[in-house]
């Protein structure tokens, strides 16, 4: 019995992931947002204030982009996504999403484009103005995704008062947009011929996207904050309702009931959900080999409870492990570099980047 038992504790014992080091690589960031890899030693990130900037991971060399489109930086709002149209490396072209005033004074989500010359930002437009009008920049969302067709995907938040136009299609609160890299409409999106509807909706009844992952076979996964608990990830279909705030599995901050349905028909039921909440804040599905853990899985950061879920969903159920809680630090954002090196940024405005090294 005492050779079985100490068999099955050596066994269980190497099904978790602990077989990394961390490295802070960066530090003193300025509420970064996001980052993404120009190659493997250099990144390009966003800082909320309204600055994108260059840093080489090797000699911890940091330049600023000129000309970057300006923000609304207050509350939740201000620069987030930076992100590199697919054919990069040929067209320069990178995407940013922001909150900044419209033409009524009021806080909105934009998405612009640009061209990348070496420090500076040419030929910078915007293709997208969210029709979602808020008095502070709160609940934007601001994650973007490509399909395998080239079209965008954004995640537009529900704006925390408008919560309730999430379920109407007049309006950008609560939805994924889907558009075409010029801004114009994808013919083929669901709402297109629908009276009253917004033609660039892809899906709606989201409240505050953070994650948005397109796998290689083109599935569409999100995240979203609930209230106090029920964050969810949801596997996307275009014109689908995913039900806030008719329906949650969180309730209010002030303790109330926003809704005493956890289902309805005609309403998309997540593929989980958090209570009490994680505050999820990015996602990657992690399909490299250098930690063969961690592979064909996903890899959620979040806020709360200052960790990574590694996630992975089968036969329609889910398993979730916590990783790097050693941390103790709200993770913001995980990118995998074009080695596969996982790198994580964490929050607020004296951010780190920590490099996750494989033993």
């Amino acid at each position: 019995m005492k050779i079985k038992f100490f068999l099955f504790i050596l066994l269980f014992s190497n099904l978790g992931f602990s077989s990394y080091k961390l490295e802070t690589v960066l530090d003193n960031l300025d509420d970064a947002w996001s980052f993404v890899f120009l190659s493997e030693d250099t990144i390009l990130y966003t800082e909320m204030p309204g600055k994108l900037k260059i840093a080489s991971l090797s000699d911890k060399s940091i330049s600023e982009i000129d000309n970057v489109p300006e923000v609304q930086y207050a509350s939740q709002g201000g620069l987030s996504e930076v992100v590199l149209d697919p054919d990069f490396k040929s067209n320069k072209t990178i995407y940013l999403s922001y909150s900044a005033k419209d033409e009524n004074n009021k806080s909105t989500l934009f998405l612009s484009s640009a061209q990348l010359n070496g420090n500076t930002l040419e030929n910078s437009k915007v293709i997208f103005q969210a029709k979602a009008p808020r008095r502070v920049p709160v609940h934007l969302a601001a994650k973007i995704g490509f399909l395998s067709d080239g079209t965008i995907l954004l995640t537009s938040g529900d704006g925390f008062d408008h919560r309730e136009k999430a379920q109407t299609l007049d309006n950008h609160f609560g939805k994924i947009v889907r558009i075409n890299k010029d801004g114009s409409i994808p013919s083929d999106n669901p709402f297109v011929n629908v009276m009253g509807a917004l033609p660039d909706i892809y899906s709606y009844g989201h409240r505050n996207m953070q994650g948005l992952v397109v796998t290689n076979s083109g599935e569409i996964y999100e995240h979203e904050h609930g209230p106090r608990g029920g964050d969810e990830i949801n596997l996307v279909e275009p014109s689908l309702n995913y039900g806030w705030p008719a329906i949650t599995y969180g309730i209010d901050y002030s303790g109330a009931v926003i809704s005493p349905f956890t289902e309805k028909e005609g309403m998309e039921q997540p593929l989980l959900h958090w209570t009490p909440s994680i505050a999820p804040s990015d996602m990657i599905f992690y399909d490299k080999d250098i930690y063969p853990e961690l592979k064909d899985s996903f890899l959620v950061t979040a806020l709360v409870s200052m960790d990574v879920k590694k996630v992975n969903f089968m036969n329609g159920t889910n398993t979730q492990e916590s990783l790097f809680s050693e941390l103790n630090e709200r993770l913001r954002n995980i990118e995998a570099s074009p080695g596969g090196i996982i790198y994580l940024l964490t929050d607020g405005p004296k951010g780190k980047l920590i490099k996750v090294l494989p033993r």
